[in-house]
This record gives structure tokens, sequence and C-alpha cells, in this order.
């Protein structure tokens, strides 16, 4: 964002005096709130908006005088604005319309434009944001990492307009924000990021949503029985949906993301294929996506190795060009599964703590565990029974609270069961399944040759056994490279799981 060319010497003043907007828009819905009781000082900012323009704002502050002048300042600036203008506003922005902040008081200016973002997000979340389209412009999906801040480049190096857009959908202070993709800390680094790339960042707060639909089944996954797979989860119902929604709205139609992945059009429509770096293969937490979603999705990573992308990014001078990646799940960031669900279950978690046996195949008690929740089908460490041979889980039976273990010969299976399913394309196409990520594709068929669509069931028959995998992973079902449905385990063999 331009700043003035001149900037008078009493302008803090002037703010501090008469501030623009004070106690304007008090109670509107698009209102971002920064800082709190642990700083002192605390502001709001609202916004009205139009179209393409910030029609009004206002805010109210708490706190330092120099917050009380920020949130002046991001008014003057911002209304009246396109609203791809205020999405470039900048705490040095900020500083810059009072006249230049000291060191101790830049706080204020990062407080104020971090509750302007906020505020915009939500008023483009919802629908008052409309941009008129324009055949150049990509809005790219950044998370603050070196993929992400990559796609952008890419785009930036082809034409292109770019527009950043960063989904908060966890916060939780147990947890470590800087490993998150998706927290309050990772949302200010990747709009940092954006803006220092001169692109305009918009915030999505889908934190709600993702309770209700991600982190709510994961706990009664676990609570029932099961493992599962958040991250399919998250990208089929909350990530894509929101943030195409957003890419429309910002007049463009396409979006990019930093996933290892490639878009092939085998001639009935677009579908996910593997990416070319097989390390790095991300296909298998895109599965359920369909050809609607992926006819306007760009993953301009997905014919890279990793190494080139930190060597493209660290040429365009980007400072995440060495960052190191995250390994947990987005709303675990180093906390743990177990920490995780004692803080935030439920009685559905509690009591799948309660001691239970662990017994054999044939009900014969073997020892006892603290809680059925903390075994996964086909793990072999840390189950605490002595035996001739190496146990394995075979199954956990939540009802009756048993982990049942046998030898590793209890554990193969040649047959999956999934519940529900989707097949992209006609069942026939399936000739392999993934049934966990990264893990290799195992050749298969799929009994009956089901249709394109939503399916009940899908049974598939392996064409060589495999350890059995966990109920609640996702089967993702192959042509070669291409996904082409997927489902959530239920079964594996028969009766392995079903103790």
């Amino acid at each position: 964002m331009a700043l003035p060319t001149s900037v008078e010497p009493l302008r803090l003043r002037d703010h501090l005096s008469s501030p623009r907007g004070l106690g304007a828009l008090a109670r509107a819905p698009y209102t971002g709130a920064a800082g709190g009781a642990a700083c002192g000082d605390l502001i709001r900012v609202s916004v009205r908006a139009s179209g393409d323009r910030v029609t009004q704002a206002g805010f109210e502050a708490r706190g330092c005088g120099a917050v009380r002048a920020a949130g002046s300042a991001v008014v003057g600036l911002v209304e009246g604005e396109h609203v791809l203008h205020a999405a470039r506003l900048t705490p040095a922005d900020v500083a810059g319309e009072l006249g230049g902040l000291a060191p101790t008081a830049m706080h204020a200016a990062e407080l104020a434009a971090d509750a302007l973002h906020r505020a915009l997000g939500m008023a483009a979340r919802d629908g008052s944001v409309e941009v008129a389209a324009a055949s150049g412009r990509t809005v790219v999906a950044m998370s603050g990492g070196v993929d992400s801040a990559a796609a952008a480049q890419i785009a930036l190096d082809g034409g292109e307009e770019v527009i950043a857009v960063t989904l908060e959908l966890w916060s939780d202070p147990a947890t470590d924000g800087e490993k998150s993709c998706c927290s309050p800390q990772a949302v200010t680094g990747a709009r940092a990021l954006a803006h220092r790339m001169g692109l305009p960042h918009f915030t999505l707060d889908l934190r709600e949503r993702f309770r209700a639909d991600v982190v709510e089944d994961f706990l009664d996954g676990y609570a029932g029985g099961g493992t599962p797979n958040p991250c399919v989860r998250c990208n089929g119902l909350v990530r894509f949906d929101a943030m195409l929604d957003l890419t429309r709205r910002l007049g463009s139609g396409r979006l990019a993301t930093g996933h290892y992945a490639r878009v092939f059009d085998d001639g009935e429509g677009p579908l996910v294929r593997t990416a070319a770096d097989p390390a790095k293969d991300q296909s298998y937490v895109l599965a359920r996506l369909d050809g609607n979603e992926l006819s306007r999705l760009r993953f301009p990573l997905g014919e890279m190795e990793k190494p080139r992308v930190r060597e493209l990014a660290g040429a365009a001078g980007l400072p995440v060009a060495r960052k190191p990646e995250s390994q947990d799940l987005c709303f675990l960031a180093g906390s743990g599964s177990r920490a995780f669900m004692q803080r935030h279950g439920d009685e559905r978690v509690h009591g799948a703590e309660r001691g239970g046996d662990i017994v054999d195949r044939r009900g014969n008690v073997l020892g006892t565990h603290g809680g059925h929740h903390r075994f996964t089908v086909g793990q072999r460490r840390g189950i605490g029974v002595a035996a001739a041979e190496p146990l394995f889980v075979l199954a956990k039976d939540a009802e009756r609270n048993r982990v049942v273990v046998g030898p590793r010969s209890e554990l193969a299976t040649s047959r999956v069961v999934m519940a529900p399913g989707v097949l992209h394309r006609a069942g026939e196409r399936a000739d392999s399944v993934r049934l966990r990520y990264h893990a290799p594709a195992v050749p298969c068929s799929l009994d009956g040759d089901p249709e394109v669509g939503v399916q009940r069931q899908i049974s598939a028959r392996l064409r060589r056994e495999i350890a059995a995998a966990a109920p609640g992973q996702t089967a993702c079902l192959m042509d070669g490279e291409l996904v082409v449905g997927w489902g959530t385990l239920q079964t594996s063999g028969d009766g392995v799981n079903g103790v």
C-alpha cells in the first residue's frame, strides 16, 4: 500500500484529539478484535463492505493512546477504498499514517492492522464483498510455509494478479502455534509474508466450522474405537469449499495451493493425479475433491521436487525458503493426540479412558489397558503384554472396552470394506487402493462393479494379503495414478476388526 507523500508532524496528535470512526459501527457484524488482557490493549475494528468497496469503518479501543490513534489511522486509510487496497494494509502503513511510531508503540499498529484484517475476512466470508471478475487473477492459499509461498511466486512470475488467503481453523494456548498451519500465529505470519510479496491478503476464520465438522468427528472416532483421518475430512468438507467460494467473490476463476499433486482430465472431467515426486505426494488427502472443485484448482508444485521448490523460494528472496516442515496434525501442533483429547474431549473420550481388558481372539484376558483410544489397529509397541511372540492390535471393541491382540499372522487380510464410499468413476476403473497416507497402493478389484456416486458400502478384494488397516482411516481408490474414489474404512478382512 502506498503511503502519503508527505506526513504532517502532528498527525499522531491529530488522530488522538479527533479520532476517525471512534464508536462507529460498534455492533456491526463484521468486527475484528486484537489484543486483550495479556497486554492491556484491546482494539475492535468494524467494517461495512458493499461490492468491491469498504463503505464504512469504525473502531473501539482500550489501553494506551497509541492504540486509539492506530484505530483512527486504520479507519482513515481504508474507508471508501477498494477492498483489495484495504487488504494490503500493513502495520508499517498504520505507523506511517501516524507520522511514525517508536518501537515500543509499534504493537499498537500491529493490533489495529490485525483487527482490520479479521473484519475484512468476515465480510468476505459472509458475502458482503464481490469483486468484478478478472481473467488474469489467481487466489493462492498461503499457510506461511515455503510450499504455498512458492505457489504464489510461480503465479507472480507468470504475470498473474495474485491474492492470498489464509485459513484460521484452530486456536489452543496449550499447543505450539508456530508448528500449526492454521493457528493465529500462522495467520499473522502468512499475512506478513503475503504483504512482503506485495499481495492483498484475506483471513477466513473457520474455527467454528472446523470444530463442528473435523474436531468433533476426530473425538467421536477415537471414542468409538476408530482411528479417524481429519486431514482428508478437512479438505473435503471445510477448507476447499470456503476458499473456492472466496475465490469466486474476489473475481477469480482459479485457486492455487502448495499441495504436491496434479490434476488430470481423463476425458470425463478432472481427477486428482499423484505428484511427480512420490515422496511428497499428497493426492491421498485430496481424495474427496470432486470434478467441479478440481476444475478451479491449480497445484503448481505437482511436477516439482522439494529441493527445487526451496531453490525457487530462495531465488525470490522469500524468508521461508528454509523453513522446516510441520509433521503434526494442524490442531495438535506438538501436543500429541492423547493430551489433546484430555483437554478437548467430553464424556465420550473420558469414558474411553476407563481401564479395560486386553484379550486374544478367543476372549482370553492377557492384560489390562488404560483406554482403548490409546491403541490403533496394527500397533505393536506399547501394548504392555508379555508373550512368546510379538503381539499386534487386531481390533478395538469400544462397546465392551476391550483391545484385541494377536500374532502378526492374525492381522493379515485380503479384503477391505468402506462405508460410506464415493466413486468419481465407475467401480471397474479402480485397480488398487491406498489405505494409509504415503502407503503404496495395493492391487484390488471392487465387488459388484459399483457405479459413479455415493455408495452405502464398497467392498474391495485385495490381490495380495496385507496387514489390516485401522477402521476410520480413508481408503483411496486408484486407477493407476488417478484417484477415482474414496471411502471410510470400516473393516479389514473377515472379522479381523469386528471381534
